[in-house]
């Protein structure tokens, strides 16, 4: 027998027998929907206790939620963590909008507390302080005993630990140190960073990405990556999903990985998935009466966050996409389909969601899976769910809230678990103390937490003696160890010690060459994106084996085929990326994707470094730096290219407002503007960016006037003018106080 037969399958048998039959049991899901209730136009609001509000949810027939913390326990609950001695991390934003102006939200009152369950019931016994006095915590990632966590306002990284096993952090390391105050809106700011498969770390938004090394973050850019805001999830291979409430758009970068550049596709949604269906009427909407029907509920996603891939083993819903709406009180569940290699969304509830309350202070902000395989929904319980921001006289909000007395609700917080009949919630085990070869056990578990948190504890620990083991695994006899494993995805194992290999700096080229031709399409597809390394150097060897996948019948390995190939300095990559595009003439995929990797043109940033270079230096960095701001805040509303969006927000290019004198683009850009705009009433209001600096603004006003409308750029002492000029006023502006209507 050997090494890895004795060393891996054992300990492996020994997990599998102490789950016991629930990896077996067959899950169902019977597809039937709740009977809505009548809708209640115009609520009333009132705070409820937890078994109240539970009362209030609908869910499909099988499931049915269960209560794991509630206040006093957490108040104002935003994201959750499990550590890897299942340790449940809650980031508690104290601070946020504690009245209608949101005073003193940004005073470092806010905490991260660490819950733990004693007797394994499900329900949370314990909360302790694990961090104090924290500006709204955003960023929460547990390593092994260490905790990565990311403050608003601050682009610095700091990971905390408990030495003495109080649960309170008594070490603090700066792991990443940026001096430059985030000035966005916190709504616009990075958040929800995630350990992926590929064992990159990814932020909601900006085109960066990080690796953990030594202690330290090390920093890698994004060709031009998907604009997300709260929330960031991936699938079992690793493909990223993002959602933007700003710009109404509840998923999006799920066409290919945001390595390869932003790709959105026309069908990537059934008809119609982008409205909601909520049972309560929704009077404090931010995009006004536009965004209601006429039984006063929200008809569009608005708020998408939170979102997750679903990939527990206790519910009939592996691999769905759930979208926390906390406008709508609902969570959307998403069917994700691969039809020849785009992938599609839908909801299988039709007119109807997955989860819907009639309780107006129902929040779902962050959706997870937990160790025991099910689903869990983070509910921020208040009534102003909306940003200070959004809320200022004037607007649409302001009075809705007064009316109801949103404002009064507020310091409370729940997180509940999803459940459901033909599954039963697994007792969770503890990783931290398991040797390494025992961690290796947990990489084809049933559960992705566990295989993830295996594969991220073995990486943190590059324990050279398993190296041996875990190429074993990715190459090892199947034949020999499936009867050990007759109910576990062996293919997910392979894929986690492959990708496992790479974080420990392992991989060679026998190994990818023997994963290339694994049986598996996950697998060939992770190790296509692992070749891209050898594929830079022009590697022989390894382009002849990825040449023979040019003919796989899994679309999706031909979809990776192409974006890979693009690494490939020599002239016969792009041939084979033809040769794929035209053999699949009518995959829209493929056609896009491989048109796409064979274009000679450079990217975008570069092509406006070298055009100010060339013709107006002194604009230069002005306007890559308006680019990148516009990139992150501005093309979620105005589009991509300033050509605006359909019920969102009025093009840019060609605009005599932004064309014309800069005081009028200053003055929108720092107190915001409400109101019609040519005639059309858009979905509620552009909030003003005084926070930022003037550089900021000045930044990326030229880019719009310079690079969109080939018209004079916009300096720091325009704005610092501007700014002083209109230092009283807080309301925004409308065109007709600005330009007559003009």
């Amino acid at each position: 027998m050997s090494i890895f037969k004795k060393r891996f399958i054992l300990p492996a048998l020994s997990v599998l027998m102490a789950m016991g039959s629930s990896c077996k049991k067959e899950l169902r899901d019977t597809g039937k929907i709740y009977e809505k209730p009548l809708i209640v136009r115009d609520p009333a609001v009132r705070s409820l206790t937890p078994e109240e509000s539970m009362e209030t949810m609908h869910l499909p027939e099988g499931y049915r939620v269960e209560l794991v913390a509630s206040e006093p326990m957490i108040h104002e609950p935003v994201a959750i963590a499990w550590g890897p001695n299942q340790e449940l991390y809650v980031a508690e934003m104290l601070t946020y909008m504690q009245d209608i102006d949101g005073t003193n939200e940004n005073e470092p009152w806010s905490r991260i507390s660490v819950l733990e369950d004693l007797d394994g019931d499900g329900e949370m016994d314990k909360s302790t302080v694990f961090i104090d006095s924290l500006i709204l915590p955003r960023i929460l990632l547990p390593l092994d005993d260490r905790v990565i966590v990311g403050q608003t306002y601050d682009r610095s990284l700091y990971s905390y630990r408990d030495t003495d096993g109080d649960k309170r952090a008594d070490e603090k390391i700066l792991i990443l140190k940026d001096t430059v105050r985030d000035n966005a809106n916190l709504e616009h700011q990075s958040a929800n960073m995630m350990w992926s498969i590929d064992n990159w770390l990814y932020v909601s938004r900006n085109s960066f990405r990080y690796r953990f090394t030594r202690g330290k973050m090390e920093i890698d850019t994004l060709r031009d990556a998907p604009v997300g805001q709260w929330g960031l999830t991936e699938d079992e291979n690793g493909q990223l999903f993002y959602s933007s409430a700003g710009g109404e758009v509840p998923a999006l970068g799920f066409q290919q990985h945001p390595t390869y550049g932003n790709l959105e596709m026309p069908g990537k949604w059934e008809e119609g998935f982008e409205k909601v269906w909520p049972i309560i009427g929704t009077p404090d909407v931010q995009g006004g009466n536009k965004r209601l029907r006429e039984d006063g509920t929200l008809n569009h996603f608005t708020a998408s966050c939170g979102q997750s891939i679903f990939l527990g083993d206790q519910l009939p819903a592996y691999g769905d996409l759930f979208i926390p709406e906390p406008v709508g009180r609902l969570v959307r569940r998403a069917k994700v389909e691969h039809i020849n290699g785009k992938t599609v969304l839908r909801n299988p509830y039709g007119e109807t969601e997955f989860l819907a309350s009639t309780d107006a202070n129902f929040r779902p902000v962050e959706s997870k899976t937990g160790p025991d395989g099910c689903l869990y929904i983070v509910d921020m319980y208040r009534g102003i769910i909306q940003e200070g921001n959004w809320v200022r006289k004037g607007s649409f909000l302001r009075p809705v809230v007064e009316r109801k007395g949103f404002d009064k609700h507020i310091g409370k917080g729940r997180i509940y678990r999803i459940v459901h009949e033909s599954g039963k919630p697994s007792r969770p085990e503890r990783l931290l103390g398991r040797t390494s070869e025992e961690l290796l056990s947990y990489l084809g578990h049933p559960n992705a937490w566990y295989r993830k948190t295996a594969q991220r504890l073995l990486v943190l620990r590059k324990d050279i003696a398993v190296v041996g083991e875990l190429k074993d695994m990715v190459q090892g006899e199947e034949a020999f160890y499936k009867s050990w494993f007759n109910d576990t995805d062996l293919a997910l194992g392979r894929l986690h010690a492959l990708w496992t290999l790479e974080g420990m700096d392992a991989i060679d080229e026998t190994l990818v060459l023997s994963a290339l031709a694994d049986e598996d399409a996950r697998v060939r597809r992770a190790a296509l994106r692992i070749s891209e390394r050898f594929l830079e150097v022009s590697n022989k060897e390894v382009f002849a084996a990825v040449s023979q996948l040019k003919t796989d019948s899994d679309k999706e390995v031909l979809v990776q085929l192409l974006l890979s190939l693009r690494s490939s300095p020599i002239g016969e990559a792009k041939t084979m990326m033809q040769q794929v595009v035209s053999g699949n003439a009518e995959n829209e995929a493929l056609t896009v994707i491989g048109e796409e990797g064979i274009k000679d043109v450079p990217l975008e940033i570069e092509t406006l470094k070298k055009k100010y270079i060339l013709e107006r230096p002194e604009l230069r960095n002005s306007v890559v730096n308006g680019y990148g701001h516009f990139k992150t805040i501005c093309a979620a509303c105005h589009g991509p290219n300033g050509e605006g969006i359909k019920n969102t927000a009025p093009r840019l290019v060609g605009s005599s407002r932004v064309k014309g004198s800069i005081d009028v683009p200053l003055r929108i850009v720092l107190n915001g503007l409400t109101g019609p705009v040519d005639g059309i009433k858009y979905a509620g209001v552009m909030a003003g960016m005084k926070g930022n600096d003037d550089q900021w603004i000045a930044d990326v006003l030229t880019y719009v006037r310079t690079e969109l409308n080939d018209t004079n750029r916009i300096t720091e002492r325009d704005v610092k003018r501007v700014r002083e000029e209109v230092k009283d006023r807080e309301a925004y502006w409308t065109l007709e106080e600005l330009t007559g209507g003009k």
